[in-house]
């Protein structure tokens, strides 16, 4: 009896472990301030939009003198380091002492965005010592919109930390992701000319097939009406001929002929003299 409970209890502690592997391997994404019910479409359909870089990360790194040299490291909607559990979308590590300080986290997420960019803001970070008046550190991360590039050019602008309060870190990077969708809107002309195009191919090669499976034809006759087409083009020849020639058809050909005025004048002189008297 003691051998089904004994496999009973492994099932158990096997199924926990599971349940509890697929939760951590589980990553959090963002949470936008504010109650879910509150999410605007527009949130939604932005984050949504930025999910292709979700599984991007990353780094720049900034040297000023000796006594400030960090990385930061930073993930679309992700955290940054999963296993530390902190929320932390970005963070800083100074390179000198190995200390890390979390920017912004992804559980108090802004996100809006203008005709080629978006702006998504992560809030809560870790605080402020001496400046702004002890504030939680926030990110500020510009994406605007470059085509044919998923991600790339990420960098910090700037540290604004020298007010009382509303202090933020500034970053920006390019993406496709931000660029407006693009409208291949076709003129009327256009729609006319390929409609016309369409079916001028469907009626010569729908009557191509016609003529040679069909009826039998071989040669030109397998073009569709061929005689009507051939009568049709010696019409628009005469036509032509008609309207651009510049002497009529069949005017006889100017021939000047030998007439009086080209014989020259009588002669003067006569012989009557060598008449017998």
């Amino acid at each position: 009896m003691s051998s089904p409970c004994h496999t009973s209890a492994l099932l158990l502690v096997f199924m926990a472990l599971a349940v509890a592997g697929a939760e951590q391997s589980e990553e959090r994404s963002c949470d936008v301030i504010g109650d879910e019910s509150s999410e605007s479409q527009m949130e939604r359909a932005l984050l949504k939009k930025l999910e292709p870089l979700s599984h991007m990360r990353f780094n720049v790194t900034v040297e000023k003198g000796k006594t400030e040299n960090y990385v930061y490291q930073f993930r679309v909607c992700r955290e940054v380091n999963s296993t530390s559990h902190d929320y932390g979308g970005l963070v800083q590590t100074d390179k000198q002492n190995g200390k890390t300080t979390v920017i912004g986290r992804i559980n108090e997420t802004q996100v809006f965005n203008g005709s080629d960019w978006i702006m998504l803001i992560y809030k809560g970070g870790d605080s402020y010592g001496t400046h702004c008046s002890g504030e939680k550190r926030r990110a500020v991360i510009m994406i605007s919109c470059k085509r044919g590039v998923t991600a790339s050019s990420f960098s910090i602008i700037s540290e604004e930390r020298e007010k009382e309060q509303e202090c933020f870190y500034l970053f920006e990077m390019d993406s496709s992701v931000a660029c407006p969708a693009e409208n291949s809107h076709l003129s009327v002309g256009s729609i006319l000319l390929i409609t016309f195009a369409s079916l001028i191919a469907v009626y010569i090669i729908g009557g191509f097939l016609y003529q040679r499976l069909v009826v039998g034809a071989k040669g030109m006759e397998q073009f569709p009406h061929f005689a009507f087409w051939q009568d049709l083009g010696n019409l628009v020849a005469d036509g032509c001929d008609f309207v651009c020639r510049s002497k009529p058809r069949n005017a006889p050909a100017a021939y000047r002929g030998v007439g009086d005025d080209q014989l020259g004048e009588e002669s003067e002189e006569r012989d009557d003299h060598l008449l017998p008297m």
